[in-house]
């Protein structure tokens, strides 16, 4: 009895090289998918895509409240009697079909008025109840003179609203994407719009940046 072997069998030398040279490429792979990751300012434009991004954001921030303070309503609002002119932030709508983290721009907004010294702000929604809770929790807990008083919160005089829209135009070799940020200010006595805001923004990508 005898047997016969395939001549397509490989010999034991064959296979071990076969693996090491797999290994070696799937090391070669890993190592150039690692990368690298470095710390930056973050005021650096830096501009991986042409979308929406943390500069766009800080600076249309500044620039519309910027210009909100030389309309004609905070020349003649009276500081003398009233302090400064306290905002509250309804909605600001995020409009495009990205996602845009409104929550970071309306803090923009914030920083940008607060920093000057010329706006003050009272919180809204649920901030607003939460600091009423803890309130409540005061009443309860807390040495009495050191409770939070109810019935003092501070009334906003003005309400800050608005929208981000956004149009993607692409001819398959270039893409323009163009964002629009319109804002508007009322006075909540009167219901008259003492503010209309807008900032436009339009950004070209060529093939292969997206």
């Amino acid at each position: 009895m005898f047997s016969l072997k395939s001549s397509t069998a490989r010999p034991q030398w064959a296979l071990l090289s076969l693996k090491s040279l797999f290994t070696l490429f799937m090391a070669v792979l890993l190592t150039a998918c690692s990368g690298s990751v470095k710390r930056l300012d973050t005021n650096e434009d830096v501009m991986l895509s042409d979308r929406w991004n943390d500069t766009d954001s800080r600076l249309v921030a500044e620039e519309m409240m910027g210009d909100m303070l030389t309309f004609p309503w905070f020349r003649d609002y009276n500081f003398s009697q009233k302090g400064n002119p306290t905002v509250i932030v309804q909605t600001i709508r995020n409009k495009t079909s990205e996602h845009i983290p409104v929550e970071t721009f309306v803090n923009d907004i914030k920083r940008s008025l607060l920093r000057a010294g010329k706006v003050d702000f009272v919180v809204s929604g649920a901030e607003r109840d939460d600091i009423r809770n803890e309130r409540e929790e005061q009443e309860l807990n807390a040495a009495p003179d050191t409770v939070a008083k109810f019935g003092l919160e501070q009334g906003a005089g003005f309400a800050l609203s608005g929208s981000i829209n956004s149009i993607v135009d692409s001819n398959g070799d270039q893409r323009v994407s163009f964002y629009q940020v319109d804002l508007k200010l009322i006075d909540m006595t009167t219901n008259r719009e003492v503010w209309n805001g807008q900032k436009k923004i339009k950004k070209l990508a060529e093939k292969g940046f997206f």
